[in-house]
């Protein structure tokens, strides 16, 4: 399992939510299918979208991922990467969507990049890992197991942590 950049991993939760919210409850397969189909229009025209989840969400069901290992190396660095790359690693069956993917790629290569990526990490969330940046994470790579001294159990006694001459101040 491969850790990917934490904003990745934020992204395509975000995906999912935005897709469960557009189908709603009870899901509405026609209603969801003509959003996507207006988003792939819009890309295609080169409109001034500049939102990863909106062509993530467009391009989620006709992107075809070739190169999984390539796409999930990609995915290690979110603000950098090459779109052209990424592009060598995907296709598209579907004209308007291919139109879009290269439309914003021209224009706007990093969204594009990004989205792509986002879409992938979502059809395939089993294949990678956030980094963990929790506090117990943290504390093990500090290596703070030898310093016991500052763990307190209940009933210790704490007075000298606060006034350095003890009882000698009353």
């Amino acid at each position: 399992m491969q850790k990917i950049h934490s904003e990745f991993a934020y992204q395509s939760r975000e995906l999912g939510i935005q897709i469960e919210d557009t189908l709603g409850d009870p899901p509405d397969r026609k209603t969801y299918a003509r959003v996507v189909k207006s988003l792939i229009g819009e890309f295609a025209k080169g409109s001034e979208i500049d939102d990863v989840n909106l062509l993530s969400f467009a391009l989620l069901d006709y992107l075809s991922f070739n190169d999984m290992a390539g796409l999930l190396t990609q995915c290690e660095e979110y603000n950098q990467g090459d779109i052209a790359k990424v592009l060598s690693m995907v296709s598209c069956a579907d004209d308007d969507a291919s139109r879009a993917v290269l439309t914003v790629s021209r224009a706007h290569p990093q969204l594009a990049r990004r989205a792509i990526l986002t879409a992938f990490l979502y059809k395939h969330p089993k294949r990678w890992s956030e980094e963990d940046h929790s506090l117990e994470s943290l504390q093990k790579s500090e290596g703070n197991d030898d310093e016991e001294e500052d763990q307190l159990a209940p009933g210790h006694d704490i007075e000298h942590l606060f006034d350095s001459n003890g009882e000698k101040n009353a």
